[in-house]
């Protein structure tokens, strides 16, 4: 089968296409013919060498696929070879075939083709188990950072079904047009002095939850923009793994800091999270109140021009390899 390899540590010219034998699966395992694989952030690192996967995980990138299953473990049940589906990864994802823990193998969103389905299930299950994580509730009011990307497309619109007032970053008139379409009640420019329009959007309370990608640089401004009460929950580190934390601050605000990874979650968790999706957000979209970020795809030959495009910080929604028509 065909992979995307990395021929080293570094840039999108190290992604290459390679061979490998198709993976088999173990009693409690499915292997995924795979029609297209997510693009995300973590692959990026991943590629440069900061960001390795869990002992025992594929080394071949890619978090996320669609496509039909090839073959089942012994003990697998309620799953037939050639049925569509989603699944969720730790590793393998550019490839033409994959092997997953069956728990993290489930139906695509009802009504959706399966590339466009392949670029969903990982900022679902990032976004519906972090706003799970932090509680997020019907009234409250809940910032996104990076509201034109694959994670705060998605947030914008499942924390809008949630009942929850949204507040949204982005870095341009169109980017900010988008999380207002999406429904974001406020678009902020980040450019500017988005903190103090965040305190001048709330009446100088803050958010009561804030969903951050951006990490060690916006701690600071993030525990200043919380409400009392209010929960920061990192799911990101795109502005640097380090930084300052007055805990006094957080101490008078009675605020919580937290931060979570779903790639190095035990598979039982995983396998949890993707059911949720399943039970709770596939009807979301099946019914329209979330719609698919707008998508980019690249033939897998072209990942190296996928991670490319991501990099630049000028698309909006996800970027889709397509593995096989």
């Amino acid at each position: 089968m065909r992979i995307i390899d990395v021929t080293a540590p570094g840039g999108p010219e190290n992604l290459v296409i390679a061979e490998a034998p198709v993976p088999r699966p173990a009693p409690d395992e499915v292997v995924v013919a795979v029609t297209a694989a997510g693009v995300n952030r973590a692959d990026l690192l991943q590629r440069q060498g900061f960001y390795p996967p869990p002992r025992g995980t594929s080394e071949v990138i890619g978090l996320e696929v669609s496509g039909h299953v090839h073959e089942v473990g012994e003990d697998v049940t309620g799953w037939e070879v050639g049925d569509p589906c989603v699944a969720l990864l730790a590793g393998g994802g550019y490839a033409e075939y994959v092997v997953v823990p069956a728990g993290q193998v489930i139906p695509p969103p009802p009504g959706l083709d399966l590339v466009t389905a392949a670029g969903i299930l990982e900022v679902a299950a990032t976004v519906a188990s972090n706003f799970d994580h932090v509680h997020l509730g019907r009234g409250e009011t809940v910032l996104v950072h990076g509201g034109a990307g694959g994670i705060g497309t998605f947030a914008i619109q499942y924390a809008t079904a949630l009942g929850a007032r949204v507040l949204a970053t982005a870095g341009s008139s169109a980017k900010l047009g988008l999380c207002r379409e999406l429904g974001a009640d406020v678009a902020i420019d980040y450019h500017g002095e988005w903190l103090a329009e965040v305190k001048a959007a709330t009446g100088g309370r803050g958010a009561d939850v804030i969903l951050d990608v951006i990490g060690a640089k916006y701690l600071e401004p993030n525990v200043e923009a919380l409400a009392p009460d209010g929960r920061l929950v990192v799911i990101g580190l795109q502005g640097g793994r380090k930084g300052t934390l007055d805990l006094n601050r957080l101490l008078t605000k009675r605020a919580t800091v937290t931060a979570t990874s779903l790639r190095f979650r035990p598979v039982e968790q995983k396998a949890a999270i993707c059911r949720a999706v399943v039970e709770r957000v596939w009807p979301l979209v099946e019914d329209g109140r979330i719609k698919p970020a707008p998508l980019t795809t690249f033939p897998l030959e072209r990942a190296g021009d996928a991670h490319r495009h991501l990099e630049t910080g000028d698309h909006t929604g996800k970027v889709v390899l397509v593995v096989a028509s």
